[in-house]
């Protein structure tokens, strides 16, 4: 009932550029097992990146799905909606979701869908397709990407250029799946 979102974390700037948030979820809290304590460090890069390393470690098994929920509009402010920005998701399978958003279980491919962005497409190119189930579901795109490169070693999972800035957004994981 009381996501991570709205509690008090403890923050620490160690520098000009890099902020580091830590948080301990006591044992039971919002019905969870163990006791979590969370480390989350943004710093910005020399060459404007943005790079966010979570750390989580728990004295109980435990669920953890530490995310979070940025949105870039990188014509700018003011400069309207996203819509026709470029994105380019290196997935071959998106998980398809039920009415609710729950995932159904399935990995589908992407080709011949809307969900085709394995080269670089514009949002408002296929988010309209009457008839698409997935896309009613998920009222537009929110569905999680199954990343082809997955693993241990920080990889492209994808890319999004502003088409009236020409201003390109990497987004690097070493997690399996991303939610677009």
């Amino acid at each position: 009932k009381k996501g991570f979102n709205a509690v008090a974390w403890d923050a620490t700037q160690s520098n000009d550029s890099t902020l580091s948030l830590s948080y301990v979820s006591k044992d039971g809290e919002e019905g969870y097992p163990g006791t979590l304590t969370v480390n989350v460090v943004y710093t910005l890069g020399a060459d404007n990146s943005i790079r966010i390393d979570y750390k989580a470690s728990t004295d109980k098994k435990t669920v953890a799905n530490l995310t979070n929920h940025t949105y870039f509009n990188l014509n700018g402010e003011g400069s309207g909606t996203i819509l026709n920005h470029l994105v380019q998701i290196d997935a071959d399978k998106y998980t398809p979701v039920d009415a609710t958003l729950i995932p159904t279980g399935k990995l589908d491919a992407v080709a011949g869908t809307p969900f085709d962005f394995t080269k670089p497409t514009a949002i408002s190119s296929r988010i309209d397709t009457v008839g698409n189930v997935q896309l009613k579901n998920g009222g537009g795109y929110d569905h999680n990407f199954v990343l082809r490169n997955a693993g241990p070693a920080l990889h492209q999972a994808a890319e999004v250029t502003g088409d009236q800035s020409g201003i390109v957004m990497d987004v690097l994981t070493t997690e399996p799946g991303l939610q677009f």
